[in-house]
């Protein structure tokens, strides 16, 4: 028996995933969770067969989860879910052990192909991700996301400051201080050639790339 976490920060979703993949043979929805502090404590339990990962949550994301999962638990693999299938985002859960990435829009069929494919140790990119990547792979216009540029920690911050989630609060769930939170805007704008958080959501907007996910 296949035995698979699902980590989500909306219970929703969670259960919406868990009612699909309990169709499948062989396939038991071991635990759900919802946040990747989460995912760590439940993988120190019980050996597990894949995790489904979503990419936006409190913390340390999903990019963060799976890069620990990926260094703790290499036997583990993980299926990165995100509502946004546009660069950086495939690139970099893929650079931190992903085996696929699924776009949350896809049909279940392929969320229920992508679990064959990891669990016979071949990786998965929905067909939406793929042509966008391959897109960008492409590219001579120099149009590729110039969110490319921002670190793991940096587009987590970015996520926030579109989402609205004030300084103070951005510390919190991080677990850093006020100080470095004004560390990382700097670091954001100075990047992406910007100087407001008006910028920074029209600039998230026009590629794509962040949102409430």
């Amino acid at each position: 028996m296949r035995k698979v976490l699902i980590v989500d920060d909306h219970t929703v979703v969670c259960e919406g995933i868990k009612r699909v993949i309990e169709d499948i043979n062989g396939v038991h929805v071991w635990e759900t969770v919802h946040s990747g502090e989460e995912a760590l404590q439940a993988l120190r339990k019980d050996k597990v067969d894949v995790v489904l990962m979503d990419v936006h949550m409190p913390g340390i994301g999903g990019l963060g989860a799976t890069r620990e999962i990926n260094r703790l638990y290499p036997d583990t693999k993980v299926i990165a879910l995100s509502a946004i299938d546009d660069a950086p985002y495939p690139a970099k859960m893929m650079e931190a052990g992903a085996s696929g990435y699924v776009a949350k829009g896809s049909d279940m069929s392929e969320l229920i192909e992508a679990l064959e494919a990891v669990f016979s140790g071949q990786q998965y990119l929905s067909r939406v991700v793929a042509q966008k990547v391959a897109l960008a792979k492409t590219s001579k216009n120099g149009s590729d996301s110039p969110f490319g540029e921002l670190s793991d920690r940096e587009l987590q911050v970015a996520q926030m400051i579109v989402d609205c989630v004030k300084t103070k609060e951005i510390a919190n769930r991080l677990n850093v201080s006020d100080k470095t939170v004004s560390t990382f805007r700097k670091r954001i704008f100075t990047k992406l050639g910007i100087e407001s958080d008006v910028e920074l959501a029209r600039l998230a907007m026009r590629y794509n790339v962040l949102g409430l996910v």
